[in-house]
């Protein structure tokens, strides 16, 4: 087995730079790709007379585009190791939200929107999360906390930013000013100038501590000449990547049920529509706060327990806006939704991270990360279906208050998988 180079006793420990790297590329994508379209959609359906639900349907593609082939992203980030796939994922989604800029008609902003979301697939989520793996291991919960709190702040700051440059530049122009964004400070600063592969090709080890003051808690990769039999099609023969995938896809349903209609919500039971956006903006707040919260948490105690309590302040909250409609009240729903939702996203990458080897990581996001990504995705169509059919939410965060509760079970089930 190939020994771990000498570590420099003198040299800063380098994770931290390559987790500013990826918390930058992760706050420049979801800023770019989720938020700031939130911003320009109203600008482009009067631009072209288009109606909201045919361009909100651009986003909803390029968000299947960027979850579902995620097994073949998985396994591209396993075979060149994240920094190649950082770059050229975010290079592919740069130059497509460039592209917005010479649109005229519908089915060019889907095939844009598409072409950046293969882009944040190859260059995203998978990838940057790859690259805390390989870097931490004792505080990888802290360290993907702050990751995951870098993609809450790009709600907070994008889409004023956004506004600012519609307003000054005009939103055609302010399109390829993001994608100017995404190459300089995402591609430049983020992939190239900061993120490293592993800690050995540095010399270091994970967390920067002596190789014997921490042991992972699975095998790593085998011995230089001896073949992996491992398959991706192992992956499933335990009950724990689907008990991981559950509890994923029913936080993600219950926060993309809540992140787009608690708006119109909060409007309809008789609140200003500033204050209903003011709901959401203290929602993003505590989305900050909470994965740090769970990663701080994390380094003391047992996972599986922290991420059903999650799940039980999730339900919680659910309960008070389903009974209530006391504005009080609804910010307290916010703040609880906000942080659960927040430390379950970081709990997911936290369970994988604490089951798997590092050198199958990747693999087994790849896998697991569709069942959030169709969750969130089909979040919102049911709950604007469930909205017209009943002239109600009443029913839809019921659903959602039941997979909280499903999602608590299956969170404190998803134990370590057995390994041949």
């Amino acid at each position: 087995m190939t020994e771990t180079p000498p570590r420099d006793k003198h040299k800063a420990f380098y994770g931290w730079f390559a987790l500013a790297g990826v918390m930058l590329v992760i706050w420049i994508a979801g800023g770019i790709f989720v938020n700031s379209f939130s911003v320009l959609l109203p600008v482009i359906t009067e631009y072209y007379g288009w109606s909201r639900g045919v361009v909100s349907g651009a986003l909803s593609a390029g968000i299947l585009a960027f979850g579902i082939p995620s097994p073949l992203w998985g396994a591209m980030v396993t075979r060149f190791g994240p920094r190649r796939p950082l770059i050229f994922g975010n290079l592919v989604t740069g130059l497509a939200i460039a592209g917005i800029f010479f649109v005229q008609e519908i089915w060019q902003l889907y095939t844009l929107y598409i072409i950046a979301g293969v882009g944040g697939g190859i260059g995203g989520y998978i990838a940057c999360t790859t690259v805390v793996n390989n870097w931490f291991v004792k505080r990888r919960p802290l360290a993907l906390g702050m990751f995951i709190a870098a993609s809450g702040l790009s709600g907070l700051t994008f889409p004023p930013l956004a506004t600012a440059l519609v307003a000054a530049a005009g939103w055609q122009t302010t399109w390829l000013i993001l994608a100017g964004i995404v190459v300089l400070a995402g591609v430049l600063l983020g992939c190239v100038v900061l993120v490293r592969n592993h800690p050995e090709d540095m010399g270091q080890t994970p967390d920067g501590l002596p190789a014997t003051s921490y042991a992972d808690p699975v095998p790593e990769a085998p011995a230089s000449g001896q073949e992996d039999n491992w398959r991706v099609t192992q992956i499933f023969r335990s009950p724990t990547p689907w008990l991981i995938g559950g509890f994923a896809a029913a936080n993600a349903f219950t926060m993309g049920m809540v992140v787009t209609h608690q708006v119109a919500y909060v409007q309809d039971i008789g609140y200003s529509a500033m204050t209903a956006a003011t709901t959401v903006s203290f929602m993003s707040f505590f989305f900050v706060i909470g994965g740090l919260t769970f990663g701080a948490l994390a380094l003391r105690y047992n996972h599986r327990y922290l991420a059903s309590v999650g799940f039980a302040l999730q339900l919680v909250g659910l309960i008070i806006l389903l009974t209530t409609r006391s504005l009080g009240f609804i910010f307290v729903f916010s703040a609880f939704q906000g942080m659960t939702n927040s430390a379950l996203i970081t709990a997911m990458p936290t369970f994988l991270g604490a089951y798997y080897p590092r050198h199958r990581y990747a693999r087994v996001l790849g896998v697991v990360l569709p069942f959030q990504v169709v969750a969130n995705a089909l979040s919102a169509i049911i709950g604007g279906a469930i909205y017209d059919a009943t002239d109600s939410y009443r029913l839809a965060f019921i659903i959602a208050a039941s997979l909280s509760l499903l999602g608590m079970i299956f969170a404190f089930n998803a134990r370590r998988p057995k390994y041949a």
